[in-house]
């Protein structure tokens, strides 16, 4: 039997390079070679494509973290597909485990789309919307899911709504991981985290902080049936104001523990996340994040359709709840994503 050629694309345009390099790093270790024929195209940061051997690995040395190397065999792009020294790769399906603009934002998406190559997770328009907040949020609002109060500016000359009060946090509306997010707690320091959101997009979010839990959600989608995970509880370090980029991936400190919340909460939750999976159009796999509010509120913070994938990572240790291990995982995304048309308009 012929094995399944799976591309693995890593790396990309985005702040979120390294954390790609790092989940590529842990499906190449555990995809099934029994089944699968791993081909891995790393996407520099300058936007070259470049076909790496596929025992390459990826990992994080003296605090640095990994990155595509900016020279190696070109990959190019053509209605046939991919081709790299003349031949074509003859890929399947594609695995982009990219995060962040230029991977998980539809841009991809379509590029597949438009040669005729079946993927791994959401389509064009689901991971646009979901990757755009100011468009995620009003849609969850719409489909009855609770949100945080908040504002969109495009520079740092605007003036704050009075339904808003501090603690606030300004983030990106369109990048992830948490970079360029800043927890603001007077007025004097808010134009500041503006400024350090822009550097990272052009729109930001300002919104109302939730005290409360911050709990995650898993979805999967597996032989026609969606799989909602048991609900996670993100515990980090008193040293750290929120689950920010170097909490979730510098610092081994973070906890993720399945709590006890009161009678119904957790299935109000695992409604809420299949909701909103439903609601943005996802396929494939999504990871929802909420908070749990002191007051006893479940709000939807984000959604995101290529959450981080190392074995440690959040996503699969909740599915890992769910009865499927992390090989599992790998394989029920990659045939899941062959039984799906190749056409946008499928």
């Amino acid at each position: 039997m012929n094995k399944v050629r799976v591309a693995i694309i890593c790396g990309g345009k985005s702040s979120e390079h390294e954390i790609s390099c790092i989940s590529a790093n842990g499906i190449l270790d555990a995809i099934d070679r029994s089944k699968f024929e791993p081909v891995l195209i790393g996407i520099t940061k300058s936007g070259k494509w470049l076909l790496l051997p596929d025992d390459t690995t990826f990992i994080t040395q003296n605090g640095a973290l990994p990155t595509v190397p900016e020279s190696g065999i070109e990959v190019s792009i053509t209605s046939q597909g991919l081709f790299s020294g003349g031949k074509n790769l003859a890929i399947d399906v594609v695995f982009p485990i990219l995060h962040g603009t230029y991977g998980e934002d539809g841009t991809i998406q379509g590029l597949f789309e438009m040669i005729g190559l079946r993927y791994v997770g959401s389509g064009v328009l689901a991971s646009a919307v979901s990757m755009d907040k100011s468009y995620a949020k009003p849609i969850f609002a719409a489909a009855g899911l609770k949100v945080a109060p908040g504002t969109v500016v495009t520079s740092t000359n605007f003036e704050l709504p009075s339904n808003l009060n501090y603690p606030l946090f300004v983030k990106p509306a369109r990048s992830g991981s948490s970079r360029g997010t800043t927890k603001v707690k007077q007025s004097s320091d808010l134009k500041a985290a503006v400024d350090a959101a822009l550097a990272f997009d052009s729109k930001v979010i300002i919104e109302q902080a939730v005290d409360g839990k911050e709990i995650e959600c898993a979805v999967l989608q597996s032989q026609g049936k969606t799989i909602v995970s048991p609900v996670g509880e993100i515990v980090i370090s008193s040293k750290y104001e929120f689950y920010d980029f170097q909490a979730k991936y510098l610092d081994d400190s973070m906890q993720l523990v399945f709590p006890d919340l009161p009678a119904g909460v957790e299935e109000k939750i695992q409604s809420a996340a299949l909701t909103a999976f439903n609601a943005a159009g996802c396929e494939g796999l999504a990871r929802v994040d909420f908070f749990y509010s002191a007051s006893g509120d479940v709000v939807i913070n984000e959604i995101n359709t290529m959450p981080g994938f190392t074995p440690l990572s959040v996503y699969p240790k909740l599915i890992e709840k769910s009865g499927i291990n992390y090989q599992g995982l790998i394989t029920t995304l990659i045939q899941t994503a062959q039984t799906r048309s190749a056409s946008i308009t499928r």
